[in-house]
Formats: C-alpha cells, structure tokens, sequence
C-alpha cells in the first residue's frame, strides 16, 4: 500500500498537478482580450513588463501594497499561512527523502523544528481564517461550505504531518492520511480556487500590465484610439 501510494500515485498526482495548471495558464492567458480591456499589451511590452513585475513584487512583501497596509492584522495571518504552506512540504526532510528514494533528486531540507514552527503557523492562520470567514460580514456573504471545505482540504496534511512526526495516535493512519490527503490536494488544486498559487501570478501580472500601460501612455498624451 505504502510503495504504491508513494509511488505511481504520487506521479499520476504530480502528472495531474502539473499539466493542469499548465492548461489553465495557457487558457487565461489566451482568454485575454486587447478589445475588450482596452489594453495595447502587444504595442507596449516594456511598459508591460515593468507593470507586472512591480504588481507581484508590491504584493509579496508584507506591507508592500496599500491593501496589505489597511489590513495589518489581517496581513501577517496571510503570510504566516501562505509561508508555512509553501515552504513546509517543499523542504521537509521526510518529503526529500522520498524524493531521493523515488527518483534520485537531492532536495535542500528545513531543520525539523522549523517545519514545526511553520505547521503550527499554518493551524493558527487556518483557525484564525475560518473565524474571520465566520465573524466578519462582508467576508461571510462571500463564504460557502465550498471555501471552508478547501480550507479543510489545505490544512489536513499539516495536521495528519505533525501527528506523524511527534507519533501521536496510530502512526499508520494518519501517515496514509497524509499521503493521501497531500496527493488530492495537488489534485484539486488545478481545477479549484487553490489554482490561485499560479493564478495570483497571472492576476496581479494582468492587473499590473493594465495599470502600467494606461497610465505611462496618459502620461504622454494617450491612445491613438
């Protein structure tokens, strides 16, 4: 059960991971209308560029925008979850082990109580996340069972992880748990809301594209059109 779910499972997961967000990608990317955003995107590449680029960098440093810096408290649970969630499984030992087992590749790897200390990050912004959901109005008529359910999806291999790890309950279990949990998610996360680990990219890339252009090309007297 364990070689198998290790094994040809993790690479029809990883297959899956991978190529799906490669055909969503491709798909917003081609979705994109020049008309219909009133955007010259071809006619101005530089200014393009220079717009995304400054989006996504503005928007992954703590503070560095002005939506982070209206919403403190609500910031740092935002990082501290998306930290913990992207480095943890990226540089546990275990996972690297099994890399190096599976397919001969040396992973770089994390001290065990830093993988402790991000895990338990990522339980208390996931808590703090649901209760926000819950407490606040104008995110609660936006909430359905749907985004708690991929909250759920999202935190249950850091939970069944750490249990593992410290040898809480029966091991077994819970390692199968967290296997299987790991591996429906990178299933999920190509044709859910979670496609905003490389959505966000495109988003805050389109959005900057977008700002930069009109307002560099205002600047200098506007569009021809």
């Amino acid at each position: 059960m364990y070689n198998f779910i290790t094994g040809p499972l993790l690479w029809l997961s990883f297959i899956v991971f991978f190529v799906g967000l490669g055909v969503r990608t491709v798909l917003y990317i081609r979705g994109l209308d020049w008309r219909l955003d009133r955007v010259a995107y071809r006619a101005y590449p530089g200014l393009g560029i220079k717009g995304a680029l400054s989006s996504i960098i503005h928007w992954l440093i703590p503070f560095g925008s002005h939506g982070w810096r209206a919403k403190p408290l609500y910031t740092i649970i935002f990082f501290v979850f998306h930290v913990g969630v992207v480095v943890t499984p990226l540089f546990l030992l275990g996972h690297a082990i099994i890399m190096e087992e599976r397919w001969g590749i040396n992973w770089p790897t994390i001290p065990m109580w830093v993988a402790d200390v991000l895990t338990i990050g990522v339980l208390i912004a996931t808590v703090l996340i649901a209760i926000r959901r819950f407490a606040l109005p104008e995110v609660r008529i936006l909430t359905t069972l749907y985004d708690y359910a991929l909250l759920l999806l999202t935190v249950t291999p850091f939970v069944s992880g750490f249990l593992v790890v410290h040898q809480w309950g029966d091991n077994t279990f819970w390692l199968y748990t967290h296997i299987l949990s790991g591996e429906l998610l990178l299933i999920a996360i190509p044709f859910t809301k979670l496609f905003h680990v490389v959505g966000y990219f495109l988003s805050r890339a389109q959005i900057g594209m977008d700002f930069g252009i009109k307002r560099a090309v205002k600047a200098k007297g506007g569009f021809a059109w």
